[in-house]
C-alpha cells in the first residue's frame, strides 16, 4: 500500500531499491534549488515512471541514483540517499554504474563504438571483465539485438539504436535500469518495442525500472507506480491506477493524463456532473486508463450505445474510412486554398535524390526520387519510422543539405545555387537535438543572436516578448545547455519564432516537452500563421498531427508513400503498419467500439458518444408511444 507521500509503508531498508530523505540540490549559477527536500523510496523490482513539468528536477533527481550529482555535476547538495540498501556517500559514478545503468535522453551520445557488437561490450571490456563478449551477447538477447550484432552504428533506426543504447547499459547486468524519456523520439511502433522490452527487463528478469516519461498512455499500460515531482519535491507516489486518476493533481502541473481518461473525464462532466478530483474520491468511481478498460467503462456508464462491436470489431481500419470526416482538424484552423485558387510553390521537389557516404566509401540513399510542391498556407505534417527520412527532408529545404540529383527550390530559388546565408533569411530550421542550436551562454543571448546580426529594428522588445510568451523570462540568464530537456526545446522554439521566418520548419518540436509547453506551441503555430507563409514539422506525435495539420505526407524509405489529409492517412490501416506508425489511443477505442467516425480528439470522441446514445436513446422512445 502507498501512502502519498513518498513509499509503500512495507518496503524495509534490505528492500529498497533506491531511498533518498530531503534532499536538496542546487546548480552553480542558479538561485532557485532544482531538488528542494526531495524525499522518495522504491523497492526493489518495482516499475515506477517520474512525471512532472519541465524543470520540475525529474533527470535531476535521477542522477542522484549513479552518483553523477554531486560527484559529476557539483553544486549545494545536502541530504542522504541510499542505493540498494547502502549509502551512496563515498562511492564513485563507476561503482554504482556496476548497479545501476542509465539511458539518457540523447541516447545517440552513448554509443561511442562502431558494431552493434562492440557497443554492447564496451562497458564490461572497460571494466576488465574476462567474461565482456559473453556479458555484451547477453545484453544483445535481452533486448532482442542478437541478430545483428555485426552491424554499423550508421545503418541503425532509431529504435534500434535507442534498443542498443539499453544493451549497453545491460551489459554489466545491473540491479537498477534508469531510461529518461524512453520514447521521445521514436515512431509510435519502435515506442512499444521499447516499452515491452523494459516490462520483460522488469516481470522476467527482475530488473528495477525507473522511466521519466511525459506520456501517460505508454505508463498506463506498461507501468506499475507513478511518482508526481513538483518543484523539486515528491507529491506522490501511487499505483498507476490512482496515480493517473488524480486529475486535478496532474491537471494543475500541465500533465496529460491518457486520451480515454479525458475522455472519460469529460462525458461524466456532461452526464453526471462531476467536476472535481474530490467529488471522484467520494464516489468512489474510478476512470479507465487504457483502451481495454474504457471499452469497459463505456459499455457499463452508457449502456444505451450500440456496443455490438466489442465482442465483433470490424476487421480493418479502412471498413470506416468512407465514414471519416473529410477533414479532422477545426474548420478554423484549416488554411488550404479551396480549389478555386491558385496553389502557390513555396517548396518544390524535383526527382530529388539524397545519399550519405558511410564506411567503406558505401552510399547509402535515404531521399529517393521525391516528386511533391508544398503551398503556401498549408500545415504540413511529415510522419514515418525512423530512418524514413522526414529529418533529410527538412535539410534539404533548410539548403543544409544538397541533393546528389535533381533538385529542390524554396520560395523560387535552387538551394544549391544559393547560400545558406541568405536563406537563412526566409527559412528557420529548428533543430531534433535541442543542444545543436545553442551557441551563446545565455538563453537571452540565444534568442537574440539572429536579430542582432540581422539589425533588427526593435529586436530587444521582440526578444522581450518572445521570452516571455515561452515562459523563458526566469532563465534569460542560465545558460541554455544546462537546462532541462523541455526547457532547451522551449528556448529552440523561441529562437525560431523570434526569426519570423517565411518557411518554418521544425524537427520533433513536441519532444520532451509537458502538457502546458505543448499547448503553447500550438498557440504559437497559430500565431506565426500571421506572417510564416508555410509551416512543416516531422512529428512523431500523432495527437499534433490530428490536432494541428491540414496536410500529412507519409514516408517510408526514403519515398513518398502517401499524401493527403489526415482523415486519410490514419484510416488506412496497412499504410499505418508498414510506415511504423499507429492510432491515437481515442482514435483505437473508436475503432474498437464501432463508432461511426475515428474521433482525432477527446472532444469529438465524447460527442460522438453522446450522440449515439442520445440516437439510440430517441428511436427507442419513438417505439413506446406512452413515453411520450
Amino acid at each position: 500500500m502507498h501512502n502519498e507521500m513518498s513509499t509503500p509503508s512495507s518496503v524495509t531498508p534490505s528492500d529498497s531499491a533506491i531511498s533518498i530523505q530531503n534532499v536538496i540540490f542546487t546548480y552553480p549559477g542558479s538561485e532557485e534549488p532544482v531538488l528542494n527536500g526531495a524525499s522518495l523510496e522504491l523497492p526493489r523490482g518495482s516499475f515506477t515512471a517520474i512525471i512532472g513539468g519541465n524543470g520540475c528536477g525529474k533527470s535531476t533527481l535521477c542522477k542522484l541514483f549513479n552518483g553523477l550529482i554531486p560527484q559529476f555535476y557539483t553544486g549545494d547538495f545536502s541530504g542522504e540517499v541510499n542505493v540498494l540498501g547502502m549509502p551512496a556517500e563515498g562511492r564513485s559514478v563507476a561503482d554504482l554504474s556496476r548497479k545501476i545503468g542509465y539511458v539518457y535522453q540523447d541516447f545517440d551520445n552513448q554509443l561511442v563504438r562502431p558494431t552493434v557488437l562492440d557497443e554492447a561490450c564496451f562497458a564490461p571490456l572497460n571494466y576488465g571483465l574476462p567474461n565482456y563478449r559473453e556479458l555484451g551477447e547477453r545484453a544483445l538477447a535481452m533486448c532482442g539485438l542478437d541478430a545483428i550484432h555485426n552491424r554499423y552504428i550508421w545503418e541503425l533506426s532509431g529504435g534500434q539504436k535507442h534498443l542498443l543504447a539499453l544493451a549497453g547499459a545491460l551489459s554489466l547486468d545491473p540491479d537498477i535500469l534508469i531510461v529518461d524519456e524512453p520514447v521521445s523520439q521514436l515512431d509510435p511502433q519502435h515506442a512499444r518495442l521499447i516499452y515491452e522490452c523494459l516490462s520483460k527487463l522488469n516481470t522476467e528478469y527482475g530488473k528495477t525500472i525507473i522511466v521519466i516519461e511525459h506520456h501517460t498512455e505508454f505508463i498506463a499500460n506498461f507501468c506499475a507506480d507513478v511518482v508526481l515531482m513538483d518543484k523539486g519535491r515528491v507529491l506522490w507516489n501511487l499505483p498507476v491506477k490512482e496515480g493517473l486518476n488524480r486529475i486535478t493533481d496532474l491537471g494543475r502541473l500541465g500533465i496529460q493524463p491518457p486520451e480515454v481518461t479525458r475522455a472519460a473525464v469529460q462525458a461524466a462532466e456532461l452526464t453526471q456532473g462531476i467536476k472535481t478530483n474530490a467529488a471522484l474520491s467520494s464516489s468512489g468511481q474510478r476512470f479507465p486508463i487504457t483502451v481495454e478498460e474504457a471499452k469497459v467503462y463505456f459499455a457499463e456508464y452508457y449502456p444505451s450505445m450500440p456496443f455490438g462491436s466489442l465482442h465483433n470489431e470490424p476487421s480493418s481500419y479502412s471498413n470506416l474510412a468512407h465514414d471519416v470526416p473529410n477533414q479532422m482538424v477545426n474548420s478554423e484552423r484549416l488554411t488550404i486554398a479551396s480549389a478555386a485558387e491558385p496553389l502557390i510553390p513555396i517548396v518544390q521537389f524535383h526527382q530529388t535524390r539524397l545519399r550519405y557516404r558511410g564506411l567503406g566509401k558505401k552510399e547509402h540513399e535515404v531521399i529517393c526520387g521525391v516528386n511533391i510542391s508544398l503551398h503556401e498556407g498549408e500545415r504540413i505534417a511529415l510522419i514515418g519510422n525512423n530512418g524514413a527520412g522526414k529529418s533529410s527532408l527538412l535539410k534539404l529545404m533548410a539548403g543544409i543539405s544538397l541533393p546528389q540529383e535533381g533538385s529542390v527550390s524554396v520560395l523560387g530559388e535552387v538551394t544549391h545555387r544559393s547560400s545558406l546565408e541568405q536563406l537563412a533569411g526566409k527559412v528557420a530550421y529548428i533543430f531534433q537535438n535541442s543542444s545543436e542550436m545553442f551557441i551563446e551562454d545565455s538563453v537571452r543571448k540565444e534568442v537574440a543572436y539572429f536579430l542582432k546580426n540581422r539589425r533588427t529594428p526593435d529586436a530587444d522588445l521582440q526578444v522581450a516578448h518572445v521570452l516571455e510568451r515561452f515562459r523563458l523570462t526566469p532563465l534569460q540568464e542560465r545558460d541554455a545547455r544546462l537546462l532541462s530537456g523541455g526547457q532547451q526545446r522551449r528556448v529552440t522554439l523561441a529562437i525560431g519564432a523570434a526569426m519570423k521566418p517565411s518557411l518554418m520548419l521544425l524537427d520533433e518540436p513536441t519532444a520532451n516537452l509537458d502538457l502546458a509547453t505543448r499547448e503553447e506551441l500550438i498557440g504559437v503555430l497559430d500565431e506565426l500563421d500571421q506572417h510564416v507563409r508555410t509551416t512543416v514539422i516531422a512529428t512523431h506525435d500523432m495527437q499534433l498531427v490530428t490536432q494541428w495539420a491540414s496536410r500529412v505526407i507519409v514516408l517510408h524509405q526514403g519515398q513518398v508513400e502517401a499524401d493527403g489529409t489526415p482523415a486519410d492517412v490514419f484510416a488506412d490501416e496497412s499504410l499505418l503498419r508498414r510506415s511504423g506508425l499507429a492510432l491515437t489511443q481515442i482514435m483505437e477505442l473508436s475503432h474498437r467500439m464501432g463508432l461511426p467516425t475515428l474521433s482525432p480528439t477527446t472532444e469529438a470522441f465524447v460527442d460522438n458518444l453522446l450522440n449515439q446514445s442520445l440516437t439510440k436513446e430517441a428511436m427507442h422512445h419513438a417505439a413506446c408511444p406512452q413515453l411520450v
